[in-house]
């Protein structure tokens, strides 16, 4: 019986080691305080024309991640990644022409959703202590801008296409790593980038799920200049953020 039992723990054991070199998740969650910078200005068709500036104060927000590797070369692996800004501000400029002015220092608010979808590839997977993946991003911003005094709201959704690269240092004997990450493009005189850096630690108490938590520095850019775009933006949100991790 002893010797059944043994090679019962023997063979959990080593599939659990498989498992873990061909299927690897992560996922982690926290806060993101950030500070907006930068203007909007707009000429849309509904009528309002003006400009919006940021007031610069520190807003917490939520995040999240999650990634899946699997030990198909030829297919991508996958990332997935949730965040959300939210900025106060003031308004200037006119509704309806000249009919309607909302004057300047009018309050108004930005609510940004961003949805990444990136398929990657693994090119070093812990190799010599380093992780590089490389790959592309899909960035779905989902925006809600109001102008509280007038009642005035604006939805829109808008994809936009980022190259994506990560690195990882995990420190030998230790359970600590250093990563960063960028998600980039640029085109015309638009520029959108998003990048981070962190500083984890592992809590090793179980082979199969290991809880961990990070905390790190976050900068965004959105700058949006296009001749075909009736809103025009130069914003950057940039703070730190932690969190909590789980690796399977």
């Amino acid at each position: 019986m002893k010797k059944i039992l043994s090679i019962v723990a023997m063979s959990t054991l080593l599939t659990t080691s498989l498992c873990a070199d061909f299927i690897r998740v992560e996922m982690g969650a926290g806060a993101w305080t950030q500070k907006a910078s930068g203007t909007t200005s707009y000429d849309a068709g509904s009528g309002v024309t003006g400009i919006n500036t940021f007031d610069e104060k520190q807003e917490t927000s939520t995040y999240a991640w999650m990634f899946i590797k699997h030990p198909i070369p030829v297919v991508p692996n996958i990332r997935l990644e949730y965040a959300s800004i939210y900025a106060t501000g003031k308004a200037s400029g006119a509704w309806n022409g000249l009919s309607v002015l909302f004057g300047i220092g009018a309050s108004s608010v930005l609510d940004m959703k961003q949805y990444d979808i990136i398929p990657y590839y693994n090119i070093l997977d812990n190799t010599f202590w380093i992780t590089l993946d490389l790959g592309v991003d899909i960035k779905v911003v989902d925006t809600t801008y109001e102008i509280e005094s007038i009642g005035y709201e604006e939805s829109y959704t808008a994809p936009i296409p980022l190259l994506y690269a990560r690195t990882r240092a995990q420190i030998p004997t230790t359970d600590i790593g250093i990563e960063g990450d960028i998600k980039y493009v640029t085109t015309g005189s638009s520029t959108v980038y998003d990048a981070r850096i962190k500083v984890d630690y592992t809590f090793d108490i179980t082979p199969i799920v290991q809880p961990a938590i990070e905390i790190g520095y976050r900068v965004q850019k959105i700058k949006i200049d296009e001749d075909d775009q009736d809103v025009k933006t130069d914003m950057d949100f940039s703070g730190l953020f932690a969190g909590l991790m789980l690796r399977f």
